[in-house]
């Protein structure tokens, strides 16, 4: 764990959280800013700056208690659906730089709107993809 980082500094107690899930891997508690009632954070407890330095197994665990915990937000505020987000780095709007998913309540007509969307060029697809690709 990070000393500065305040999301260790939740998980280790020093500062309060309204604490919804906790397993050996990993912490749940309501964001302090919500979109809406019940927008959730789902961290590892293991520091990690962001997807590209985690651990595996410790997404692994993640990726099952983001499933778990997103049924119990969308029962329990009564959300028509859920919208699950995460970025890396601060481009993606990053601010808190420890791993972190939102898990937030939609309902219908909340006024919430997502990405905007842009079409490719011709041919850009097959390029781009191509690019990706290369990588794996």
């Amino acid at each position: 764990m990070m000393n500065d980082c305040i999301f260790c500094k939740i998980i280790k107690g020093e500062i309060p959280s309204a604490k919804v899930y906790e397993d050996d891997k990993v912490y749940a508690f309501l964001d302090i800013m919500p979109v809406n009632p019940g927008h959730t954070l789902v961290i590892p407890k293991k520091h990690s700056e962001n997807i590209f330095d985690t651990d595996d197994g410790d997404l692994k665990a993640i990726a099952v208690a983001l499933k778990k915990v997103s049924i119990a937000v969308k029962k329990g505020v009564k959300a028509d659906g859920i919208n699950i987000g995460q970025g890396n780095g601060r481009a993606a709007g990053q601010a808190v730089f420890h791993l972190h998913f939102h898990i937030m309540p939609r309902f219908e007509n909340d006024g919430l709107e997502m990405f905007p969307q842009k079409k490719y060029r011709e041919g850009e697809m097959q390029q781009v993809a191509g690019k990706i690709k290369s990588f794996l």
